[in-house]
């Protein structure tokens, strides 16, 4: 019997069978694949100001980017690579999980773990790989797909992470000290640490920091960013999940946006009490729910589709729903179901929208679709199933091109056209592996023996990917 996967950030984890390169010389790292070459143009929405322009955007601050929609400013993308795969600048060794980088100022940041020790804050030059300083804490505990988790988030002098127990750190990266530390699931009466462990990626806003708690006694909260107070709380909202809450702007202002599991229901079957949340993000004032979402292990944020519209994707045949939220002459809001459409999804992260078109990786337990596109409006365009597959990986937009890591151990270079799937070129880079049956032989069967799931960043040409050993910058860009 299958059992539920751990939600990863995220980003988040999921149990799936994973579908196993082919032999040969896809299946060497540095084998190259390219393909015929089409250009095209792409522009960046800032969900926060609606303004649609080419943002001049240096750094990789947070999960999913500037903008927190896998989106970037970059161009030059280089659109054939040498024979054998994009220049490999450098790699180092990590810990087990999927925990991915942000960079600011020439500095990567990732929040490392050993499940027999803690977690362990890293610092590295982006130019070289030389490790520029570490910061550890004890938590020691293992779950089904052990290992990191999440994606920190920087701001100024401060860099952001929430650990595998719930442990939310902020640490001065001058003197590589903690400035402040709490604990998102105890504080709030939170008791034995969830199926698959905390899987947050703080959000800054203004001079909050706000991440999903969870437990009995807090739903969403926001501290302080400085000083770790306490700002506001809202009720528990749900179940636990593994969602981040994502800034969506409605009628010109912006909403915190949360997704809550359902309880119950299971594979193919829906259960009931799920739901989105949109939230003040300085009060926490509750302003509109939508009630009609059903996923029992909900893990991608919600996807800021402009105009007032919401896009949620999940697993567990959850598919995804577009809905309109319009503020009322009365000041309430108003909450509209566009539509609903199991044919697209995303076990892990949200979509990427390009040009009217969202692009997503919707295999999960239940289905392979592979990479899918949908128009704006609910109609699927087209799949590519398993041919290629593309399982829980990442992608970013840049310079009218996705980067797309699968999943298991290759990239993509692929032209968004929603007439047909367009790959430019693809490398393997990555190693396969999972958290090995040695130590959880489940999580090596549901999950299948390659599990590189990690959000990836993409600063300054350097694109940073990795896998279950070894973080990689890859040169992607002039």
């Amino acid at each position: 019997m299958k059992t539920s996967a751990l939600p990863f950030i995220l980003s988040s984890f999921v149990c799936i069978t994973n579908a196993l390169i082919s032999c040969g010389q896809q299946n060497q790292p540095g084998a190259t694949e390219t393909y015929e070459k089409t250009e095209i143009n792409a522009t960046i929405t800032n969900p926060r100001s609606g303004e649609r322009s080419l943002v001049d955007e240096q750094d990789w601050p947070q999960y999913l980017g500037p903008y927190r929609n896998s989106t970037s400013s970059q161009k030059g993308i280089l659109r054939t690579w040498p024979e054998n795969s994009p220049e490999v600048l450098w790699t180092v060794d990590l810990g087990r999980g999927n925990g991915g980088p942000v960079v600011q100022d020439g500095k990567v940041y990732l929040l490392d773990r050993d499940d027999q020790v803690g977690d362990f804050m890293r610092c590295f030059d982006i130019s070289t790989g030389e490790e520029l300083w570490n910061f550890s804490y004890d938590a020691p505990g293992t779950v089904m797909f052990p290992g990191s988790r999440s994606v920190p988030a920087i701001d100024g002098n401060y860099v952001y992470s929430c650990g595998h127990n719930g442990d939310l750190y902020c640490i001065d990266i001058n003197t590589h000290e903690p400035v402040w530390n709490k604990n998102i699931w105890t504080d709030f009466g939170g008791g034995e640490i969830p199926t698959w462990a905390i899987t947050q990626n703080p959000l800054v806003y203004g001079d909050l920091l706000i991440v999903a708690s969870q437990a009995p006694k807090a739903g969403v909260v926001a501290y302080d960013k400085l000083t770790g107070n306490v700002k506001w709380t809202t009720p528990s909202l749900g179940p636990v999940g593994y969602v981040s809450p994502a800034i969506i702007k409605i009628a010109g202002e912006d909403h915190v946006v949360m997704i809550t599991a359902s309880q119950g229901g299971g594979r193919g079957r829906e259960g009931s009490g799920g739901k989105v949340v949109g939230m003040d993000p300085i009060t926490g004032e509750i302003l509109w729910e939508y009630t009609n979402w059903q996923c029992r292990i909900p893990i991608p944020s919600a996807f800021d589709a402009g105009e007032g519209k919401v896009l949620i994707v999940g697993g567990y045949e959850a598919g995804t729903a577009m809905i309109q939220v319009e503020k009322k002459k009365d000041g309430s809001y108003g909450v509209t179901e566009l539509y609903k459409n199991t044919d697209f999804g995303d076990h892990t992260k949200p979509p990427i929208l390009v040009n009217g078109y969202f692009y997503a990786q919707y295999s999960t337990n239940e289905r392979k679709d592979g990479l899918v596109c949908m128009s704006m409006d609910g109609q699927i365009m087209w799949k590519t199933g398993t041919s290629p597959s593309f399982d829980k990986g990442s992608m970013i937009l840049a310079d009218g091109l996705i980067l797309a890591t699968d999943g298991m151990t290759k990239l993509y270079l692929i032209e968004p056209d929603p007439s047909a799937f367009k790959p430019v070129a693809s490398a393997t880079l990555l190693a396969e592996g999972g958290p090995g049956p040695e130590n959880d032989p489940l999580s090596s069967s549901a999950g299948g023996a390659v599990q590189n799931w990690a959000p990836i960043a993409l600063v300054d040409g350097k694109l940073l990917i990795r896998d279950q050993s070894q973080l990689k910058c890859v040169k992607v860009a002039q």
